[in-house]
């Protein structure tokens, strides 16, 4: 059987040609985040990432809402992710839903968020680990944990301003106001504001647009430009260099240059 047509808890998983679209899958809850769904999500992830078949991960959400963040439930019953007291809790944000963002921070595969509704809490945060943001009218973001007596757990403090910056951060972290539509857009948590009806199949041609690119150089990249932004300049010049001498020697390079030459479109394969 193949890896991806197994069952996972409460995430849905189809590959589509070298695509690979992940959907968080606890609707009724709005996809809260729970034990379930990090193991799932996780597992696929680095299985994902080291698949030579799969160029890009679209991440998104069942149902009308991308992620509401942690069960208030389970909070309030103190269960789940939520059981214990303070160093029992403390350790289980770290053997749980931080190593989210540690293992998105470490793939190598272009990482699109497609916001459908909400994306609350640590659903906000989710969606700023990926690379990209695509959404339409109906999506809105919260930075919601001052709201219900909470702080950002996940590393949301970490990644929303490397997203839109640090006063934007801020506002949104100390006032839990949602940002909407086209607001989104304008502050830089969407890359890409389409109409709600457009919205899967403007996504599926974003990643088309990466995918047809250089698969090694795409996440060279990527990485690059992640490095960049925690490195001095000597140690991103090194990284750079290193990176361009291995591009530079593939396959697909030497392709892309016959293709320019032959004035038709390259077929990359990876090598």
């Amino acid at each position: 059987m193949n890896f991806y047509d197994q069952g996972f808890q409460q995430i849905k998983v189809q590959k589509r040609s070298d695509q690979l679209w992940v959907s968080l899958n606890n609707p009724e809850a709005s996809n809260a985040i729970t034990y379930e769904m990090t193991e799932s999500l996780i597992k696929v992830l680095k299985y994902a990432d080291f698949d030579p078949d799969v160029r890009v991960i679209i991440l998104s959400g069942e149902g009308k809402n991308f992620c509401s963040g942690g069960d208030v439930k389970a909070m309030e019953n103190r269960t789940g992710m939520f059981a214990g007291e303070p160093n029992e809790l403390r350790m289980r944000y770290m053997h749980g839903i931080q190593q989210i963002p540690k293992c998105i921070e470490d793939l190598s595969t272009p990482l699109i968020a497609m916001i459908q509704g909400a994306a609350v809490g640590a659903g906000c945060d989710l969606a700023m680990m990926c690379d990209l943001r695509i959404g339409c009218l109906t999506s809105k973001f919260g930075e919601s944990f001052v709201r219900i007596g909470l702080v950002p757990g996940d590393g949301g403090s970490f990644f929303l301003q490397r997203v839109i910056g640090f006063s934007k951060a801020m506002q949104m972290s100390l006032t839990a106001e949602f940002v909407t539509g086209e607001e989104a857009q304008s502050w830089g948590l969407l890359n890409y504001l389409v109409s709600e009806s457009e919205l899967l199949l403007e996504t599926e041609k974003l990643a088309a647009k990466i995918s047809a690119n250089a698969p090694a150089a795409v996440q060279m990249t990527k990485k690059a430009m992640k490095l960049a932004y925690m490195n001095d300049l000597s140690t991103v010049l090194d990284i750079s260099a290193a990176f361009q001498a291995i591009a530079q020697r593939t396959e697909d390079h030497f392709e892309a240059l016959s293709a320019v030459k032959a004035k038709k479109i390259a077929q990359f394969q990876g090598r």
